[in-house]
């Protein structure tokens, strides 16, 4: 396969920011240890969707808005759109939080890709991710997750590869292809793919386990040059 002309970064998790008009939800206990742990927000992957976009010299849009504000990497009328503590707010208030914190955010993206795709190019789409290393108990045992939609061959051609060299340059990480969620699942790249071609978007998730990146350690530093190098042969 030929390599994409154009490689566009997306952080959809980035942060764990509440807008000051919707810090009354967030002021119990409750709701201030879920915003600082993975329910609100993606740890470590802002920095390492950062660096990743500086190593391709890629564009990248991300959003520090807590995901129990708003889920930014699902479909509109998914019914996890709103947490549990956004939920109590009417009909109205919460078609506000869309129209002031998601579309802003999915809207220039899907912007993005229809200029490259109206010129010709062919883009790929990265949504970088972050997952905890145990999850109900159970242990996830991967570095680095690849996700995609099987039905589409480029983009199981692109992962296929991109798994190949990265366990060929770096065969203590372990790389795993639809791990530990599936890549066809509702998310952004999912919705995304219900608009544009396959010979002309492919839309992968990177999900990077998060004990790599809370420390701001040499992985941390690793891991973006690491997936960019590889990126740069497929």
């Amino acid at each position: 396969m030929a390599p994409p002309d154009r490689i566009i970064l997306t952080c959809e998790h980035g942060g764990n920011r509440i807008p000051a008009l919707y810090t009354r939800l967030f002021d119990t206990p409750t709701a201030r240890r879920a915003l600082q742990s993975h329910r609100g927000y993606d740890l470590g992957a802002l920095p390492l969707a950062r660096a990743i976009a500086r190593a391709l010299h890629a564009p990248l849009r991300f959003s520090t808005v807590s995901r129990l504000l708003v889920e930014l990497n699902r479909s509109i009328h998914h019914p996890a759109l709103f947490s549990a503590f956004v939920r109590p707010l009417s009909r109205q208030e919460r078609q506000t939080i869309v129209e002031r914190h998601y579309l802003p955010f999915r809207v220039p993206v899907e912007q993005d890709i229809r200029r490259a795709i109206n010129a010709g190019l062919t883009v790929l789409h990265l949504s970088i991710h972050s997952f905890t290393p145990i999850l109900r108990a159970r242990v996830r045992r991967a570095d680095i997750g690849l996700l995609y939609d099987p039905r589409r061959r480029t983009e199981a051609e692109l992962c296929r590869r991109w798994q190949r060299i990265l366990r060929g340059r770096s065969p203590a990480i372990t790389v795993r292809r639809n791990y530990p969620y599936r890549g066809d699942a509702d998310g952004h790249t999912t919705a995304l793919r219900r608009v544009f071609p396959a010979a002309r978007y492919l839309g992968v998730e990177v999900e990077v386990n998060n004990k790599h990146l809370l420390d701001n350690g040499p992985a941390l530093r690793m891991i973006p040059t690491l997936l960019a190098r590889t990126l740069r042969q497929l």
